[in-house]
């Protein structure tokens, strides 16, 4: 099968899926969501979701790894592989005596790759970068300041949106030892944010403020693996990636409005931000110990420098309200991962010799600043399984089912947050390119 071929088909795969995606992803239920760009997605696979998401010095001929680029180039000459995620997800929030739950089913992400020529792999992608989705409201009393008496006001908040990539890249292995990789990726979505303010007398007027943006823009990831056996039955692994950041040529808009008891717009304004936002750079590395292709320990730190990209705020200078672009509106989002893999035998004849156990943890920050406040701390513990297909027809492709709980919780006052969610991906690996001999 020829290379333009296989790209067409993987490229139409990939466009069937977003349009999969924007009619099943519910993304989240987060009330953090409302700031920023909304919740950042995981950007884990089925084969390191039981690891904590760990990826930066994994390579292997069987995966498809989107965090790190270079680990393409290991791909063999025979295979194509297809590779799909989902996640099922119960949540928890929590602040002092108040509790609620909700349930999510989201696609994580779509991927294939292939070998495009000798020390090149290439892989095609697809996945959702953040998530915005919540409703809530919140009742106050406000004193009697008129004579007409006391007036209770509801404040709803409500948003949804998001961002998605779909990407291509490639991995090269220039050397032995050494692989470097590239990511390219259209990033595109939109966000609304509405906050509105009903009173209890009618003829007190609604206040409606929304938040509005559409989003395009490109995403860049540059990645290297160096790789080395240090005894003939250890290999060690080094991986590093770096994000370009960027500005974003968007117009970000606010629309004050004033409505009557029926709802209907009886006065406002608009006003609009253009070249409005800025993606952030970012960084990460790792080391990757693999032992007798048994034991496989890795261990990644990454950061992305939110800190210093703007974003627009609403903020108040002078006494008065002021909305611009600007930087200060989040921290900087950091993560330490830990975790490894168990197979008891590659080689050997049992089902169970080819069963994959995984396990991982991975503490860090958020890069969202809730009311002002430090970003909050997220803790993250995984266990998984790598499950063989075997019949008559593929012995290569793997289900990969993984369990995860997540605990986010502020360092002031605030929301925390328990997730519990069950991962599930499929990687088919295909032999596309196999030659058959008919004698």
């Amino acid at each position: 099968m020829k290379i333009h071929s296989i790209i067409s088909s993987v490229v139409m795969l990939a466009f069937m899926s977003a349009t999969v995606c924007s009619y099943a992803q519910n993304g989240t239920n987060s009330p953090y969501s409302r700031y920023g760009f909304g919740v950042m997605n995981d950007r884990s696979q089925g084969f390191n979701k039981g690891m904590a998401g760990v990826a930066q010095g994994f390579r292997d001929p069987t995966i498809v790894n989107f965090q790190n680029p270079a680990s393409y180039s290991d791909v063999d000459s025979l295979t194509m592989l297809f590779d799909i995620g989902v996640s099922l997800e119960n949540s928890n929030f929590k602040q002092g005596s108040l509790k609620t739950n909700a349930r999510n089913t989201s696609i994580d992400y779509v991927g294939a790759q292939f070998r495009a020529w000798r020390n090149v792999g290439m892989s095609l992608g697809l996945m959702p970068l953040t998530s915005i989705g919540y409703s809530f409201s919140a009742r106050n009393t406000l004193p009697d300041i008129d004579g007409s008496g006391e007036k209770i006001v509801t404040t709803s908040f409500d948003g949804d949106g998001g961002l998605h990539e779909v990407l291509l890249g490639a991995g090269w292995k220039m050397m032995r030892n050494l692989s470097l990789g590239v990511n390219a990726g259209l990033v595109w979505g939109d966000y609304n944010h509405t906050i509105q303010a009903a009173f209890s007398d009618n003829n007190v007027r609604q206040t409606r403020r929304v938040y509005e943006a559409n989003i395009t823009t490109y995403n860049v990831d540059l990645g290297l693996q160096y790789f080395r056996k240090v005894t003939p039955k250890d290999l060690l692994s080094f991986g590093a990636t770096y994000t370009l950041g960027h500005k974003i040529n968007a117009a970000a808009k606010l629309m004050n409005q004033e409505t009557n008891y029926s709802g209907s717009q009886t006065s406002g304004d608009t006003v609009k931000l253009k070249n409005a936002f800025e993606m952030p750079h970012s960084i990460a590395a790792g080391v990757m110990w693999n032992h007798n292709t048994r034991w496989k320990v890795g261990l990644d730190y990454e950061i992305e420098l939110w800190k210093n990209a703007k974003f627009p705020q609403l903020l108040t200078e002078n006494d008065k309200e002021v909305y611009k672009s600007s930087t200060g509106a989040f921290d900087n989002r950091q993560r330490v991962t830990l975790g490894g893999e168990y197979l008891h035998n590659s080689l050997g004849i049992k089902y169970r010799d080819h069963i994959r156990y995984r396990a991982g943890v991975s503490y860090g920050t958020s890069y969202v600043k809730a009311g002002g406040q430090n970003s909050a701390r997220d803790l993250l513990v995984s266990l998984g399984v790598g499950l063989p297909i075997a019949n008559k027809i593929n012995n290569r492709s793997t289900l990969n089912i993984s369990a995860q709980w997540e605990n986010i919780s502020p360092k002031g006052s605030g929301i925390t947050e328990n997730y519990m969610r069950i991962a599930i991906g499929i990687t088919f690996n295909e032999k596309w390119f196999q030659k058959w001999k008919v004698e």
